[in-house]
Formats: structure tokens, sequence, C-alpha cells
């Protein structure tokens, strides 16, 4: 899933937290030139009003989007966006005083201070700020990006990134679609990694966030790989809008270092969006994490006790766009279960093995086939049961490596056997709930029916969505048929 612009205010976090500091400096140092002295906070309605202008600055920074591209602004712009802020900031503030009628408790001399500090020192910090973060450009990165060009421009394609990387791309590998003998180099220090018609396979095999396409889409075999490449779910940037149809895929101009792109992606959430998303997410990731250790403290040792070893169970998963990462749970199994699980995958439910389902499964602590034919569960069963399991997820959500509603994470070997449009599943964090478990997930078995649920919850994605499916899992887990 694309956000556009994901590097606007919400990720400069450091750009939000000077900001806020500003704006509470500005007005100490206002009363102070006002009155005379330090002593604000023993004053109830400048007490007040100071907790106003943080409220304030949030939401201004929220709706006015004030530091949306701001590496990409020069001297005069971002005076022009510092003095809009500063002047919305202050405008609210007045609206406060006249509203609660405390104008007469709060001098309009230091709200004019309070302005005239607060454009100062937010301007000259935002510039500090970003001629420090401006001289690491280069060397930071945390979206991976493939960069597709032919060999004629493929060095001024990876040296505009490497100049203008004000979305902090780490570029992992170049593909050059008319020099298949390149594969195995290195172009201005970035490794060829696949030939161009290998590469939809190589993406969708590697942890890849975005592709920047760099060609004329008129040749047929250009065009149909370039297909494939959107068939794997990954976002793309392509330099030239010659291509105007992608799947009926929603399509966004916008600029990639200093090129006008067209960005097309399975779907699509805006900053605020995103920034809701992961609020959200952080919020229940806390409660979530709280509930998790008093969990610890009562089914720990009983699980020690059913079957020694740690409580806790980490396994490598694939996460958005293939990105690898550990996912936490209580454990359930005993300790050879992934070495049992070679024996048992012919009684998988799943169909094609793409992932692994069986109906009463000997590796849960507790599971057994008495000499008569009955099956006995035990705690294993019962915490999988009520998803009880599931809870040491909330650090992972608390991490950034997933989020409360998505889709389920693959392990590696299932990851392995996708294909293209498999890999689409993963265009978006993974999640410890998602459609697919809402969705009757325990009658489901192809996995076909698996990638479409998942693929219209990223397509349709909605913050109402992901509220449903929660509601829909709280309704689930009750009736004790969680999700795995």
């Amino acid at each position: 899933m694309y956000q556009k612009t994901p590097k606007g205010w919400l990720k400069h976090w450091d750009f939000i937290l000077i900001e806020l500091i500003c704006i509470q400096v500005s007005f100490v140092l206002a009363f102070f030139l006002r009155h005379g002295r330090w002593d604000m906070w023993y004053n109830d309605s400048y007490r007040n009003m100071a907790l106003f202008l943080l409220i304030d600055d949030i939401c201004v920074i929220y709706f006015l989007e004030t530091f949306k591209n701001i590496l990409k602004r020069g001297y005069y712009k971002e005076l022009v966006y510092a003095f809009r802020h500063t002047v919305t900031v202050i405008l609210l503030a007045i609206f406060y005083l006249y509203f609660t009628k405390q104008g007469e408790q709060i001098s309009r001399i230091t709200m004019l201070y309070c302005g005239l500090i607060h454009l100062f020192l937010s301007y000259s910090l935002r510039l500090l700020r970003k001629f420090r973060i401006s001289r690491k450009m280069k060397k930071k990165g945390d979206r991976s990006l493939i960069i597709v060009s032919t060999m004629e421009h493929i060095e001024e394609s990876i040296r505009s990134i490497q100049q203008h990387n004000y979305e902090f791309y780490k570029i992992t590998g170049a593909v050059v679609i008319d020099d298949e003998n390149s594969v195995g180099t290195e172009i201005l220090g970035v490794p060829v990694v696949s030939s161009f018609k290998a590469a939809p396979e190589y993406i969708c095999k590697s942890w890849v966030d975005e592709v920047y396409v760099v060609s004329k889409l008129t040749n047929p075999d250009v065009i149909n790989v370039v297909k494939q490449i959107s068939e794997t779910g990954v976002t793309m940037h392509l330099s030239l809008a010659e291509l105007t149809h992608i799947d009926d895929r929603p399509q966004i101009m916008e600029e990639i270092a200093d090129q006008y792109v067209i960005t097309t992606s399975i779907g699509y959430a805006t900053t605020r969006q995103f920034f809701t998303k992961r609020v959200t997410d952080i919020i229940g990731g806390l409660v979530g994490s709280i509930f998790t250790i008093l969990l610890a403290i009562i089914f720990g040792p009983i699980i020690m006790f059913s079957s020694p070893g740690g409580i806790f169970f980490t396994q490598e998963r694939i996460g958005m766009n293939g990105k690898k990462f550990k996912i936490i749970k209580f454990r359930t199994m005993y300790k050879d279960a992934e070495e049992r699980k070679k024996e048992l995958m012919s009684q998988n439910n799943i169909q094609d093995g793409m992932m692994f389902k069986m109906d009463f499964d000997p590796r849960i602590i507790g599971n057994k086939i008495l000499p008569d034919g009955t099956q006995k569960t035990g705690i294993g069963q019962f915490m999988r049961k009520h998803s009880i399991d599931e809870f040491p997820q909330f650090f992972n959500v608390l991490l950034g490596q997933m989020s409360l509603v998505g889709t389920r994470p693959p392990t590696v070997d299932e990851w392995e056997k996708y294909q293209l449009h498999h890999r689409a599943r993963l265009a978006t964090k993974p999640g410890i709930t998602g459609m697919w478990q809402v969705s009757g997930r325990s009658d489901i078995t192809d996995f076909e029916e698996v990638v479409k649920l998942d693929l219209k919850y990223i397509t349709d994605w909605s913050l109402m969505m992901d509220v449903k499916i929660l509601f829909k899992t709280i309704m689930v887990v009750f009736k004790g048929s969680g999700a795995k």
C-alpha cells in the first residue's frame, strides 16, 4: 500500500518535536519580556494558554501539513510556510481568548511577542535541521528502491536519486533493460541484481518497497515486464506518462528526486490516514502489551510446566514488501514443532502447501491421540482457540513491524513458493488480524481465496474498514475461533 508523500510532516517527527518546543519556549520568553519574571506557570490563565498552544500547534501541523516536502523547500518558501504556520497558531489562540472571555487576563502584547519569537525560532531551527539532514541524505535510507532503466540512462537515474534523496531511499539494486551481461556488476556503487526479464521474479522474492522505471514504454516486451512488476503489488514510479493504464489502479503525479513521475500502486493512503492508523496501532499496541505482560504471568508457568522451554516463540516472517522480521507469540507448540511440520505436510488442509493448517495438530502442547482414537487437547489448544498466543504480537505492532489490522505474514518457506500475484498481499503491513481471519477462515482451504480477501482489503482499505474488522475480531475471539 502506497502512502503519498510518506516523508512529509509525519515522517519528520524531529521537526514536529522542535516545533512544539519552539511554541512553548516562545510563550515563556514572551511572558518574561512583557512582565519581567519567570513565574508564568503559577498563573492559571497563562498555564491554560500554554496547554492550548500545544494542542493548537499540533492541529495546525496536522491540517496544514506544515512539514510536507520540507526538505525540498528553499529559504524563501520555508519562510512563507513558517510565517503561515505562526500566524495561524496565534490567530487560533486569539479566538480561544475571545470565546473563553480570557482576553483581559492575557496581555495582547504577550501574544504578539510570542508570534514574533516563534517565527524567528521556528524558521531558524528548521533551516539548521534541514542543513544537518542534507549532509546525511546520501547515506540514510529505510525504503528499498530498485531502479530500472536503459544503459544509456541508468547512471543518470542513480545519480539523481543519490543527490536528491528527499524520500530517503535505500537503493538496493539496479536493473538494466538492454544489457543482460551487466548482472553482477556495479553502477555508481549500486549492484545490478537481475536481468530485465527476470526482474519481476526477483522483486517477488526480495525485499523491495518501490521500483523506479526510467524508460520509454513503447516496446511491447518492456510493457509486459512492467505489467508483471505491477502484478506483484509493489509501488512503481514511471518516469514518463506514456503508460496510462495498469489494471485500473490509481495513478498519481508526483516528484521523485528531481524528476516528475507517475506513481501506481495496488492501494493508496494519504498521510493523514497513515498517521491515524499508526497512532491507533501505537495505542492498541500499548494496551495489548500490558495485557501480554499480565497473561505471561498467568500462562508462563503453565507453558513451562507442560513443555520445558521458554514461554515465548519467535519465528522469521515476511513483512511488508518482503522485509523479514521476527514475529513474537506465546509458545503453544513443543520445541520440535518445526522439524515435525515436514512429516505432517500430507495432512495440510491448505491446497498447494502455500500455508499450513491442520484440524488437529499434534505439535500443539497437550494435544494427544489416545489409544481409543479420542483427541485430547491441552493448554496449547486452549490458548490458540482463544487467540491468547497472539498477544505478544502487540510488541511487533509497537516496533512498527506489524499493524493491528492487515494481512497475515507468511513464513519464509511459504513465501519462497509465491507466484507474482501472491506477492501483492505483502503490499501492506502485516496485521494481528485481518479480513481473512474474520471471514470464516476455518472454512477457507484454498490459498487463492485467501489472496483475494487480502487484495480486497488492500485495494478497498479505509480506516472504517479497520474498525469493522477489529470489532469482528473481538466477536470471533469471544466465540473461541481465534485467528492464526
